[in-house]
């Protein structure tokens, strides 16, 4: 499975309310962060949480987020684990 980012990639979250489970928290949805690094690929706990056996496999990344950004305080780092599908390139990336 090929990596969609690379470390220190900027990404943004998706800014989605799905009508079932996901593991991609309602404070980071929208955020923008800095992929720390790739964890190897899992099933997509959104779907497999259905109780469906049909969940893909997606590449997961470790996604670190500034305090601030997420809360509007703190000046430490969150690291998120986060499913490629949760995930889009950042488009203020300007490099």
């Amino acid at each position: 499975m090929p990596d969609r980012f690379a470390p220190g990639d900027l990404v943004r979250t998706y800014l989605h309310d799905p009508p079932h489970h996901t593991r991609l928290p309602r404070y980071a949805r929208g955020k923008r962060g800095v992929v720390v690094e790739t964890e190897g690929g899992a099933q997509l706990a959104d779907v497999s949480a259905q109780g469906r056996d049909d969940a893909p496999v997606e590449q997961v990344y470790a996604v670190r987020f500034a305090a601030r950004d997420l809360w509007g305080e703190g000046d430490h780092h969150v690291v998120l684990d986060l499913w490629e599908s949760y995930l889009e390139e950042d488009p203020e990336d300007e490099r």
